[in-house]
Formats: structure tokens, sequence, C-alpha cells
């Protein structure tokens, strides 16, 4: 859990740093005249955009824009302004480099390149890994669980985290999702869902902490440290969807929830008798390192891997241990339980 709190915690960080406009690249002049003249011509160079040739009525010529592009392109919603911000950026930077000057962000993000339509390809396949790891995870959870470790004579686990770490692998399967559709293009509506989804993990996974580092096992209990803890993410979720997307706000309450439940497992990581235990202070002292890759934030070598994309890649191993954590926990409880019914 304390690796993907580091993930869920800057999966919804990092859904924050494109959104920041201002930055050094489209002030530049030169990109800006470029911008304006490819939107009036529709090229940028000898590279020209259908889409951006409009009749005297102000519509596009030849229909629609979505129409003119290949059908891999038609999804990603790229129109004449993207477009033309996409090349006047690669060509700026190429003029850049020639003279020696490091690349600089535009509208907030790196100079990425493009494969076929998709907008950080490095960022997106991590993501989709993370997602395959996660799968792994759960599901040989799921099967240690119902066809290795002993069940009660009513068919149900013995381990008293069954369903929430089952919720919990739904939530972070989910996360990924987003986090890869995010990476693929840059709009308001993956925006939102990338930070919904991240946030909601963020929640849950704040909630299994307190449940299973102090032992919580009565149902009504769990109730009394859920039922609030769920309302608050929920109506933080609603405002950020419905209200207002305020970054600052959803920072402060991310980090907040992120930075407690860390501290929680690594105290019981440091007070239990776990045997599993050297596995749980792993995954935090290297999701601690690996949030160094989110502070020394770097342009992408070749246009493809940034710092962004290495914390990604650094996640994948960790979320791989940790799901052999839980595993771990899940013999061990069960274990010490049939012990005591003997």
């Amino acid at each position: 859990m304390a690796n993907r709190n580091w993930i869920a915690l800057f999966l919804t960080l990092s859904c924050l740093l494109p959104s920041l406009h201002a930055s050094a690249g489209d002030a530049d002049p030169i990109y800006k005249a470029c911008v304006e003249q490819c939107e009036k011509t529709g090229c940028v160079g000898d590279k020209c955009f259908q889409h951006c040739n409009f009749s005297s009525d102000g519509k596009p010529m030849g229909g629609p824009w979505y129409l003119q592009e290949p059908l891999y392109i038609r999804w990603k919603q790229w129109d004449c302004s993207s477009d033309c911000r996409y090349q006047c950026m690669l060509a700026r930077e190429e003029e850049r480099e020639k003279v020696g000057d490091k690349p600089v962000k535009y509208h907030g993000k790196w100079p990425f390149r493009r494969v076929y339509g998709i907008q950080e390809p490095v960022s997106v396949a991590l993501s989709a890994l993370n997602l395959s790891i996660q799968f792994h995870g759960w599901l040989s959870f799921f099967i240690l669980l119902n066809y290795k470790l002993p069940l009660r004579p009513d068919k149900k686990t013995y381990y008293e985290y069954t369903g929430l770490w089952h919720i919990y692998g739904i939530l972070a399967m989910n996360s990924w999702f987003w986090s890869a559709v995010f990476h693929s293009r840059d709009v308001e509506l993956t925006e939102k869902l990338d930070c919904s989804s991240a946030v909601a993990l963020l929640g849950f996974t704040f909630i299994l902490a307190i449940l299973r580092a102090f032992n919580v096992r009565d149902e009504a209990a769990r109730v009394m440290v859920a039922a609030p803890l769920i309302a608050f993410v929920t109506t933080h979720i609603l405002y950020l969807n419905f209200f207002k997307l305020d970054y600052g706000l959803n920072m402060k309450v991310c980090v907040t929830m992120g930075v407690a439940q860390l501290l929680i497992w690594a105290v019981w990581a440091g007070v239990t008798r776990h045997p599993a235990r050297w596995k749980l202070w792993v995954v935090v002292v290297g999701g601690g390192l690996a949030l160094l890759l989110e502070i020394y934030d770097f342009p992408p070598y070749w246009g493809f891997v940034d710092a962004h994309a290495l914390y990604h890649a650094t996640s994948i191993p960790l979320t791989y241990l940790w799901w052999s954590f839980i595993r771990d926990d899940a013999e061990f409880r069960t274990s010490s339980l049939l012990k005591k019914v003997k």
C-alpha cells in the first residue's frame, strides 16, 4: 500500500503540473507568431493541415476537421489550433537546439513528440504496464485466497481484509487506466478523470492504511473510520469536477492524505513483527527515492522520456513487491487465525 500511496499521490500531482499555463515556450514571440501564422495559412514551413483551411463563412473546407484525419487520429480531437501549436513547438525547439539552448515548456508541458497521435507515448506505455502489473497482483491475490489458502466452513476467507484489498485493486487499475488515457491526450475531460481516479484511490488507501495498521476488524468501527473520509473525498471530487478545478486546494488535500498514510505505514513497519515487513520498508524507501524524479523535473530525452515517465517505470517493480507483501500478509493472518481456532 505504501507504494501505491506514493503512486496515487503523484498521479494526482502530475495532473496538476501540465495545467500551469504560463510557460517560457508559449511566451516566446517567435513561437506565438508561428502559431498565429499557422492558424491563418494552415501551414508550418512545408507542413500543412487540411483542417486549417477555412471557407469565407469560417467553416473548415472539405467538411469537419475530424473527418479529414486518419482514423487513429480522429478520437484524439487534434484540431487546427493544437496541430499548429505542436508543429510550431517542434520547429522552435529545432531552432533553439541549433544555437545550443535547452528545451523549454509550452503551455505547461515539455516538448514531447507524438507517436500515432499519442501525446506522451512512453508514459502511456508505462501506465499500461503498471495497469497490467496491478492486474497480475490482484489476480494472484484472488487465486491465493480462494484456491490455495484454507477457507471457513461458510466458504469465506479467514483473512479479514480480503474485500478491502479487492476494492484497492480495482481502484488502482482504474487509476492507471485513466493515467494512460490522460498521457495519451491531455484535454479537460481526461484531466478530470485522471485526477478524480487518483484522488479516489488516495482517499481509499488512507482508509486502508488506518484499518490495517491499527488492526480494525469490527465492522462498526470500520464504518466509523471510513464514512467521514469517504464523504470528504467524494465532496472534494465533486467540487473539482462540477464547481472549480482548484489545483492549489487539490494539491494540499492530496499531500496531506498522502503524507499522513505514509507515516502510518512507516511507523507500523517499525513496530510490527510482521515476517514480511522488510518488503514494506523497501517499498516505502523506494517510493521516497522515486519521489526525487518528480522533484527533479527535466526535459524529455529524444522527445519521449522525461522524469515523470521514469517515475512510472520505478513504480513497476515496487508495485510487484507490494502485491507480494499483500499475499504474505494474507498468509500470515490466515495462519495466525487457524492457530487460534485449533
